[in-house]
């Protein structure tokens, strides 16, 4: 027999729905609700609660049945998952399976995916950069992409309000290209960063090295008392899942928080296929979902509908959601959809030795590293490419083991280490420039399992990239020597775009209709009741880690969204 309650259309009816439950779902979710919206969070992945689900957080290295390494069959039917920094045997349980998940390359991207309540919330690196006003004027003054619509000071506020609730530890260093905000205590740099730090400050005007911004509590408020969460242990084991809620994750901070509301349904194993419009409405009404399980079509209704469901995927959901009045996808009238994705430059990595410093060791386990912020092209344009790259760079002592001899000297050997000379080391973090030639599409004739067009990406660097990865080399090369640094060596990886795991864009924000999809508040300019709030909806990319802005952005438009129902006009 039917359960009629459950078919009812009332019971499937909410006063807002978030799709997707990672960085930027999870803060929609938690606004509305504290707003007093019953709220509908779709998540197409798995369930995953707090502590209960992270089976490997306090394992020790010999239980593992591989050591902490993927076995070879594994990798080999993994290519792209399996070239992840994080992807381990301790962590492989909250990545995708390349061959579930099929998606179509027209150029090498390596797409990192996690599916489940949190996603990507329990894999990223809790960088939390904010974004400066070169970072919002650059499109402007550059003349690449369209000018954002809002400028640093509209979203600062905003900034503050998520660093709070989310805990950021930092340091405020004073620096108009990377501006100061609501940090717990610092984590420190090493001997051998504060040496540097003092070379490149005395001998470079505008050049910077600081401890990097980290979602971390280093001294938990009450705030975070209250969420459940504690001090960050140092443990560096954090992508199996903090049982300490020692960092920021949805899991652990935004979701418990909306659920203890009593106004947050979460459907997990939930697919949106699409966002459902009403013609004779002149709106949104609500989203068709395929359950991951038993493959059901459901159709869940409300008047407000968050989209946070990864940049790309995103994409993905707005290009399949068609209907007589957006025949090219929701809001889609400029054609524009899907096209001026942009990522990060990862490629360029340098690393030196250091003869100093040989009276002391590396200080401990840290969740950040020290990071030197943008330096070209911030005051004028300076080089023959656009825009810039910030900088990792961290500092290690290692360890030298003998593992000659036999019997009692090779015991002797390895219970006594030698220490080496310091290593030290940067990766670039670079930004590429929006071009409508890097798209996204859907497959015209390829489904995945759940009946969704496969995402087809056509991504790849430029010149400009090309240009910007040897200015680094360059420059960096520069730096080390003057810092007397020797056997420097620099590396290009290679890589696709993607493994940044930085990808943004396709659904950006822009002042005009014609040539964007989201006004200045993230919503659709041709479908009002609909906001963007993740990844795709970055105008450009800046050189910052992106994670805390789509905090920002989602807190914001959410308090908007809410003013503009309550006046009756969405």
């Amino acid at each position: 027999m039917a359960n009629f309650a459950i078919d009812s259309k009332d019971n499937r009816t909410y006063d807002a729905i978030v799709i997707g439950s990672g960085i930027s779902g999870g803060w929609a979710a938690k606004e509305l609700c504290e707003k007093g919206l019953k709220t509908l969070v779709l998540e197409r992945g798995r369930n995953v609660e707090h502590i209960k689900d992270y089976p490997t957080t306090n394992m020790m290295p010999w239980e593992f049945e591989h050591r902490g390494q993927i076995p070879e069959e594994i990798q080999q039917a993994n290519p792209v998952i399996s070239r992840c920094y994080a992807y381990h045997e301790d962590t492989q349980h909250f990545f995708v399976k390349d061959t579930e998940h099929p998606y179509v390359q027209d150029k090498p991207f390596d797409w990192i995916r996690g599916y489940q309540v949190g996603g990507k919330s329990l894999l990223w690196a809790r960088q939390v950069q904010r974004w400066s006003d070169y970072d919002f004027e650059g499109p402007a003054r550059d003349g690449f992409a369209v000018d954002w619509p809002i400028r640093y000071a509209d979203l600062a506020p905003w900034y503050s309000y998520v660093e709070k609730f989310a805990g950021i530890s930092g340091n405020k260093d004073g620096l108009d290209n990377l501006p100061d905000g609501e940090f717990l205590p610092p984590m420190d740099l090493n001997c051998v960063e504060k040496y540097f730090k003092e070379k490149l400050e005395t001998q470079y005007s505008g050049r910077n090295l600081i401890v990097a911004r980290c979602a971390h509590l280093s001294e938990p408020q009450a705030i975070h008392l209250e969420q459940g969460r504690g001090q960050c242990m140092n443990r560096n084991l954090c992508q199996r899942g903090c049982p300490f809620g020692g960092y920021f994750s949805s899991n652990s901070s935004t979701l418990p928080w909306a659920m203890k509301t009593g106004n947050m349904t979460l459907r997990p194993n939930a697919v949106v296929q699409s966002i459902i419009y009403d013609e004779g409405k002149e709106k949104a009404t609500g989203v068709q979902v395929i359950d991951a399980e038993t493959k059901e079509s459901i159709e869940f209704y409300a008047p407000l509908i968050f989209v946070n469901a990864s940049a790309l995927h995103t994409n993905t959901l707005l290009l399949n959601s068609k209907s007589n009045r957006f025949p090219e996808g929701l809001g889609n009238d400029n054609g524009l959809l899907g096209k001026y994705v942009a990522f990060h430059i990862y490629r360029g990595k340098i690393s030196a030795a250091y003869d100093g410093e040989l009276d002391n060791t590396t200080v401990g386990r840290r969740p950040t590293s020290g990071y030197i912020p943008r330096f070209r092209n911030v005051y004028k344009q300076e080089t023959d490419f656009l825009r810039g790259y910030a900088s990792g760079f961290g500092a290690r002592r290692h360890i030298e083991r003998d593992y000659d001899g036999i019997g009692q000297s090779l015991k002797d050997n390895l219970l006594n280490p030698k220490w080496g000379n310091w290593r030290v080391n940067s990766h670039m973090m670079g930004e590429t420039i929006p071009k409508e030639t890097n798209t996204v599409s859907l497959d015209p004739s390829q489904t995945d399992e759940w009946g969704m067009p496969l995402l087809k990406i056509n991504i790849d660097y430029d010149d400009n990239d090309e240009k910007m990865i040897q200015d680094f080399f360059e420059q960096f090369t520069e730096m080390y020597e003057r810092a007397g640094f020797t056997d420097i060596k620099t590396r290009d990886t290679g890589q696709a775009p993607g493994l940044d795991i930085h990808e943004m864009g396709g659904v950006r924000m822009g002042k005009d209709p014609k040539t964007s999809l989201l006004n200045k508040w993230n919503q659709l300019h041709a479908c009002p009741n609909v906001f963007v709030t993740d990844g795709s909806s970055m105008t450009s990319t800046s050189t910052q880690n992106p994670s805390l802005t789509y905090m920002a952005f989602a807190a914001r438009a959410v308090d908007y969204a809410v003013q503009e129902k309550n006046k009756l006009n969405l």
